[in-house]
Parts: structure tokens; sequence; C-alpha cells
């Protein structure tokens, strides 16, 4: 005979309708789908478009900054980045200030490809925030900030 616990199948069905950590990630799972699948016709992810959008700045941002704004890990940032960089929609400069540091800059081709993804996205948001009624997705954003 096995020594080891087992965990009640009652268990189970509490963690899955009662844990946040779940219901987060299937529903960041879902809205990922979904951004991605509108966003396509502009040639991005839904990850891209929040990159290159992190980027869309009056001065350029450092990879530190943009890393935190994005709740990623400097090397999870600088494999994101690559892709992008290859396109031609951004390009990494030596920071002035302090040359450890590095800088992320839209390119002309980063502002036209998202400029046209803004539509897109606007259109896609407003068809993602109607079921949640009135107030609804404020009330979302401020609970998953409060998370965050």
């Amino acid at each position: 005979m096995s020594n080891i616990d087992v965990v009640p199948f009652s268990t189970t069905l509490h963690v899955r309708d009662h844990c946040l950590c779940l219901a987060a990630q299937r529903a960041a799972r879902a809205l990922a789908r979904r951004f991605d699948e509108a966003l396509r016709p502009a040639g991005l992810t839904s990850g891209q478009f929040s990159l290159l959008m992190s980027l869309n700045r009056p001065h350029p941002p450092s990879m530190g900054s943009v890393a935190a704004l994005l709740a990623m890990d400097r090397t999870t940032l600088t494999a994101n980045l690559k892709p992008l960089e290859r396109q031609g929609f951004l390009v990494t400069s030596v920071d002035p200030a302090d040359r450890r540091s590095r800088l992320l800059t839209l390119t002309d081709a980063g502002r036209a490809v998202l400029a046209a993804a803004v539509p897109i996205w606007q259109r896609t948001h407003e068809e993602v925030e109607a079921p949640l009624g009135d107030g609804e997705a404020d009330r979302l954003r401020r609970g998953l900030l409060a998370l965050a």
C-alpha cells in the first residue's frame, strides 16, 4: 500500500471553480487567441502589438522599463524583440546616459504597422468588452491591476 496522499476529486473541482490564477490563465489564453486572430491581417500577434505599443512613447524606453511594464524578464523580452527587429519595426541602441543600458525605438515601419493595427485592436476590444456590461470592464481592469 502506498503512503502517497490522494487529493480528492472534490478538491480538484474546488480549485477549478475558485482558483484566481487558473481563471486568469484561461481568460488570458482566450483573449490572446481572439486578438491574435484579429491582428493577423496586420501581421502581428497580440503580444507583438503590446510590445510595439509599449515602445510608442515620446522618448525611447529602456529595455528594463519595457520589461517591467510587460511583466517580462529581460531574456524573454529580448527573444520577443528579435523578430520585430528583423522585420524592421524597431531598433536597439546604446543609452548615451548609461552605456550598459539599451534603448528601444520604433522605426517608421514599426509606427506604420502599429497605426494599421490600432483600429483592429479598437474594434476587437469593443467586442470583448460589450458582453461585460456597464462599468464591468473598468471594474475588471481595476481588479487585475490590484493583483498585478
